[in-house]
């Protein structure tokens, strides 16, 4: 639409749109005056002509900011062709086939034409080295390492291991973050969604909502560090960005408010993979998943973030993290903070779960991959492989109705699927501060000595994979999520989606009669 305006009617434009300022620069007025078009390229001018345009931009940029910085709304146009391409102009100048090498008519034409003088690239050479007090390798900030203050390591609670009292994950995550903020004055938490709704209001009240205008009832005010924009890329870019720059962060999000935040969560992840120095990692704490929500079924449950983070996985770098309790949350976490140069991702319920371990097992479990929650029967007659907390309520009851008809069962939280796959697999000697660390065979084969496997998750099934892959030639299978639907509760959607404890028991009764005799 604006493309099709004169100069003066983009002006007005942007003036009705509360812009005080307004500067436009056409590049028709530096030269190319033959052409039909009102957009022209500026690459096509004369050196001198080229100079002259440059100049003019740079001015009014330099203009712009200092009216800006005086209270005065502005704004720059620039307007020329879009598009001034080596090989072609306009959106073509986008796109490059496999035969446009160096070798070819269009990109020599496009080279020999853009081309500076030699005298040009002495300058530019020379503002390479000097502008910003020197080099870029060394002088900008994604370029060092700058490494936020150590910690203490007092931050965890631990909470004794129980069955009846039961504790909400994300609320003892909360008072652990808190307490490293306490430590660390610059690190920033973000919510789309809101720590509230997550389970974690204990957050906003000990790091304060950033608002204009205080608000002691929202825990807001001016100098809060929590950041909570209804918009998933916002705060996935903010944290994510903070992490690369050398600051402690975390982006802390329901997984059905994370799906357009997470392509910018992997570049950053991607990037910190590729740096030619350390930074802390990136943090992300997945709240109320599908099982969990148990509403609202197109909207509030997003179980491909599972399988989005499983194929991120092999990137090298990446870990999602399935702890099953309140202190395996807080081992988790603080395994997060002791690594560098990499993305973390932790799942963890908003709900009241049992203490299944102390926080010395959780670490245990992070480091090792897994965590051997139960055992019934003859040890070892039957494996199941669980991903996540609440999924955990329905095997274990179908451990009970499988060892009341004499099938003994061994349940196995997978926590850290990374751990699970071959070295080969994973691209992990490209990363910065690549971690090296697989199961062996002889541990997997110790961690799961039955005949069968059965994976149970309750988020996408693609998580599964490297246990599945492992289980060799033993009977299989996988239970997980299907879709979402708005129940009553999680009952009614583990039974929608085939991991009721009836379900679990058939499975496992199948896998039994296809073992080898």
């Amino acid at each position: 639409m604006v493309s099709r305006w004169s100069n003066e009617q983009m002006r007005e434009y942007w003036k009705m749109h509360g812009f005080d300022r307004v500067t436009l620069i056409d590049a028709a007025d530096f030269g190319d005056g033959d052409n039909d078009s009102p957009f022209v390229d500026s690459t096509l001018f004369p050196i001198a002509k080229r100079i002259e345009f440059m100049t003019r931009i740079v001015g009014s940029i330099i203009d712009a900011r200092e009216s800006a910085l005086s209270g005065t709304a502005s704004m720059i146009i620039f307007k020329q062709l879009k598009g001034s391409g080596v090989h072609a102009s306009g959106a073509q100048s986008h796109n490059l086939t496999p035969v446009h090498t160096m070798d070819h008519d269009s990109i020599q034409t496009g080279l020999k034409r853009t081309r500076l003088p030699e005298a040009a690239w002495t300058l530019v050479r020379t503002n390479l080295r000097a502008a910003g007090g020197g080099p870029a390798s060394r002088i900008t900030v994604n370029s060092r390492a700058e490494l936020p203050p150590e910690l203490n390591g007092q931050y965890t609670v631990e909470f004794p291991v129980s069955e009846t009292d039961l504790e909400v994950p994300t609320k003892a995550f909360g008072t652990m973050i808190s307490r490293v903020a306490d430590e660390d004055p610059k690190l920033i938490v973000t919510n789309v969604d809101g720590n509230v709704a997550s389970g974690m209001p204990n957050i906003n009240e000990a790091m304060q909502i950033r608002h204009p205008s205080e608000d002691s009832t929202y825990n807001q005010g001016p100098e809060g560090r929590v950041y909570e924009p209804v918009s998933e890329d916002a705060c996935a870019g903010l944290a994510a960005a903070l992490s690369l720059f050398g600051g402690r962060s975390a982006w802390l999000t329901y997984e059905s408010f994370a799906i357009n935040g997470m392509p910018i969560w992997q570049t950053v992840t991607q990037a910190m993979a590729e740096l030619p120095h350390s930074c802390p990692s990136a943090v992300l704490l997945l709240t109320a998943g599908a099982l969990e929500q148990g509403r609202n079924g197109w909207t509030h449950q997003r179980p491909e973030i599972e399988a989005y983070l499983s194929a991120l996985t092999k990137n090298g770098n990446v870990f999602p993290l399935f702890p099953i309790d309140a202190n395996m949350l807080q081992a988790a976490y603080e395994w997060a903070l002791g690594q560098t140069n990499k993305g973390v991702a932790l799942f963890a319920s908003k709900s009241p779960l049992p203490v299944r371990t102390t926080l010395d097992e959780g670490r245990r479990a992070v480091e090792y991959g897994a965590h051997v929650v139960h055992e019934s029967g003859q040890s070892g007659t039957f494996d199941i492989a669980v991903a996540g907390d609440m999924v955990l309520q329905p095997v274990l009851e179908a451990t009970a109705l499988l060892a009341a008809e004499g099938i003994g069962v061994r349940v196995v939280s997978v926590v850290n699927p990374r751990r699970f796959y071959a070295s080969e697999q994973v691209a992990w000697e490209a990363a910065r501060d690549g971690d090296g660390t697989f199961m062996s065979d002889e541990d997997f084969d110790a961690l799961f000595p039955g005949s069968g496997i059965l994976c149970v998750t309750g988020g996408a099934s693609a998580i599964m994979e490297p246990v599945l892959d492992r289980a060799g030639t033993r009977p299989k299978a996988c239970l997980s999520w299907q879709r979402g639907e708005t129940t009553s509760g999680p009952g009614e959607l583990y039974a929608m989606n085939g991991v009721s404890p009836p379900d679990i028991v058939k499975k496992v009764k199948e896998l039994e009669l296809r073992k080898e005799p």
